[in-house]
């Protein structure tokens, strides 16, 4: 089971590296390297929990684990913006070409923290959530808030 999570896992990173680095290349010219990095993490990390809760995972997306999810990349986020930052600033890479070549150190950590957000831990559903709503999946909570004709 873990072998076929980690192999469907890798594919949605193809897929999210792959949006992710469209969206930085849409916006690199029209700002700083580092900030379109940053804006296409979050447009690729947003996408990416639904595919592993969906393809990956096959569990349900609650809004503890939108908000949980971040957590994932949070490593990931650190290593490839220093890596990012070290190979273009310190190296003298191209800019083009340091976001696919800084994102491959981050992976393991990231499907380890993953797979932990996703699958839960001990406090799963322990009821001690801030928000009584919180394992609600984000499909009931618009249900819910959005008014009916």
């Amino acid at each position: 089971m873990i072998r076929r999570q980690l192999v469907r896992f890798a594919l949605v990173g193809v897929v999210n590296t792959g949006t992710y680095y469209a969206c930085y290349l849409l916006l690199l010219p029209w700002l700083p390297y580092v900030a379109a990095h940053v804006v296409a993490f979050a447009v690729s990390m947003t996408g990416s929990f639904f595919l592993n809760c969906r393809f990956t995972y096959n569990t349900r997306p609650t809004w503890r684990k939108f908000l949980l999810f971040p957590l994932t990349n949070a490593a990931n986020f650190v290593i490839t913006t220093s890596g990012v930052y070290l190979l273009v600033d310190v190296l003298h890479f191209t800019s083009t070409y340091a976001p696919l070549i800084a994102a491959s150190a981050a992976i393991p950590i990231t499907f380890v923290v993953s797979r932990t957000i996703m699958l839960g831990g001990p406090s799963r559903d322990s009821g001690d959530s801030a928000s009584p709503n919180a394992n609600e999946s984000l499909g009931e909570s618009v249900a819910r808030t959005t008014p009916t004709a």
